[in-house]
């Protein structure tokens, strides 16, 4: 069985039954209808996927793991802000005329900052590190710039990605784990999204590093169902859970800005029936 599968049917399941809600205060979300979108939430969720073990999608419903897998290329590889660069559609409502989200994603990935040895974007600084100093423990990339949260159309909700690498004596290779913050989630929407974006992420990075993907640390300050979205989740936590696909990327690929949707090979990926028509709150 799954264990990306256990770990989310925990959560849901936690938060169903010992959450807090959000009902009669004062939310920013909003339902198309025009009525306030509440939730019903917990405070400091951290699940462990270690890819080592299995690749941690779902198996209860689909996860698209090539539109996920685009718009992390979006984000950390093609550095963009603007919707005409992504294939799906998931930010258009975040988007101005021209297609812009503002200031957000991969327009702060693409900004350079200067070091003591050269000017690098943030991407670049992480790749060079992990090439020639990577016990360091000063790895990551940074989207949220307060400076520039005017600018956003949305605020980013996961931010905050930090790379640290681990050896054991055994092993022939460094292993590198990769702890993501987020400040808020939409649970059913896109906790798995996610979650197999940047499993993703850390395995592109570690294959141009040389190294083994090991730990994917997910760390969700606001972890919350909205209050449209319970029986939906209740539904789909009731599933029967599946056996975990195997997800890998062309060996051949080695450098990480040569990585295409076209190098994911995914196989023996069995799950359940599609959710359709999430309401989602903006």
């Amino acid at each position: 069985m799954s264990k990306a599968d256990d770990l989310f049917v925990s959560m849901c399941t936690d938060i169903i039954e010992h959450g807090t809600t959000t009902e009669g205060q004062k939310v920013r979300p909003h339902w198309e209808d025009g009525s306030p979108a509440y939730t019903i939430k917990r405070f400091g969720v951290c699940n462990r996927y270690d890819l080592r073990e299995e690749f941690p999608a779902l198996t209860l419903r689909r996860t698209a793991l090539k539109s996920a897998m685009d718009e992390v290329l979006w984000i950390y590889q093609r550095k963009s802000n603007n919707i005409h660069d992504l294939k799906s559609h998931i930010w258009d409502e975040w988007a101005d005329g021209s297609g812009s989200i503002g200031k957000a994603y991969g327009y702060q990935v693409g900004q350079v900052s200067h070091y003591a040895d050269g000017d690098f974007d943030q991407m670049d600084r992480v790749l060079k590190d992990l090439r020639e100093n990577p016990y360091s423990r000063r790895i990551m990339t940074n989207l949220y710039t307060f400076a520039d949260l005017s600018e956003m159309n949305l605020y980013p909700c996961a931010f905050n990605a930090i790379y640290n690498v681990t050896q054991e004596p055994s092993d022939d290779r460094p292993t590198l784990n990769l702890l993501l913050v987020q400040r808020s989630q939409d649970v059913l929407a896109a906790n798995n999204w996610n979650v197999c974006q940047y499993a993703i992420l850390l395995m592109m990075v570690a294959q141009v590093s040389g190294m083994v993907a090991g730990e994917l640390v997910h760390m969700i300050a606001d972890a919350h169902i909205y209050d449209r979205h319970v029986d939906v989740v209740r539904e789909l936590i009731a599933r029967p859970r599946l056996t975990a696909p195997k997800v890998s990327l062309d060996p051949e690929v080695t450098d990480f800005y040569d990585f295409t949707t076209d190098d994911l090979v995914v196989e023996g990926y069995e799950h359940g029936p599609q959710v359709r028509n999430i309401p989602i709150a903006i």
